[in-house]
């Protein structure tokens, strides 16, 4: 890793949100799960079982619920994503490594924030991580047309908007589906949540995003 992002000085760092910046397998994604499954159960007229399994096809098939939603049975994306990422009481149910904030100190060079999810909810958890300060840019779903990662169109749109060079992009990411797109466009790679064996489109793998202290070049 040192060798192959050494080169480029000041690199810009694309960085995924859940489970990348904070872990949301305890508390959000089991939050989130159950809200979009009673907007179903609500919208579509069906019953909870009904709902649940519909949200987990979409999920499988397009990559997100809102897709298939969107696809097949017209629902509008901004009131989906509203009513299914509120969040009353989030700080308690946010967790994030300690160590998190100073490396995002010391990272040098831009970095910016790629996420699926909608921008309220981005918003409301870099700010309640004490983290927002650190990111010149959040791009989300809204932001990609709704053409969510691992959609090149939404890549893409992120270049133009932020006058990206994806060789000079480096992307942390906990899906390893969605670096492959990254790396077919000429960004770096990092997957975290995994050490050991990595997929080829992987330029290293962590265990968690405090790991990137490690792998910064030496000078």
């Amino acid at each position: 890793m040192r060798e192959r992002v050494g080169h480029t000085r000041h690199p810009v760092w694309i960085f995924d949100l859940d489970n990348t910046l904070h872990d949301a397998t305890p508390h959000i994604f089991p939050h989130m799960n159950r809200a979009m499954t009673a907007y179903v159960a609500e919208h579509l007229a069906v019953d909870e079982a009904q709902a649940n399994e519909l949200r987990t096809r979409y999920w499988r098939r397009y990559g997100a619920t809102l897709l298939g939603l969107m696809r097949h049975h017209g629902v509008d994306p901004h009131h989906f994503l509203w009513h299914t990422h509120q969040f009353p009481d989030l700080r308690p149910m946010l967790l994030a490594h300690p160590a998190l904030k100073s490396l995002l100190r010391r990272l040098p060079g831009r970095k910016i924030v790629f996420s699926n999810s909608p921008k309220h909810y981005s918003d409301a958890v870099l700010g309640a991580l004490g983290i927002r300060r650190f990111f010149e840019g959040v791009f989300t779903i809204e932001h990609t047309g709704f053409r969510p990662k691992p959609d090149v169109a939404g890549f893409r749109r992120l270049v133009r908007r932020h006058r990206l060079h994806p060789r000079r992009c480096v992307m942390i990411e906990d899906a390893a589906e969605n670096l492959v797109t990254a790396k077919r466009l000429g960004m770096r790679t990092v997957l975290v949540g995994r050490t050991g064996s990595r997929p080829a489109h992987v330029d290293f793998a962590l265990r968690d995003v405090t790991g990137l202290a490690k792998v910064l070049w030496r000078r």
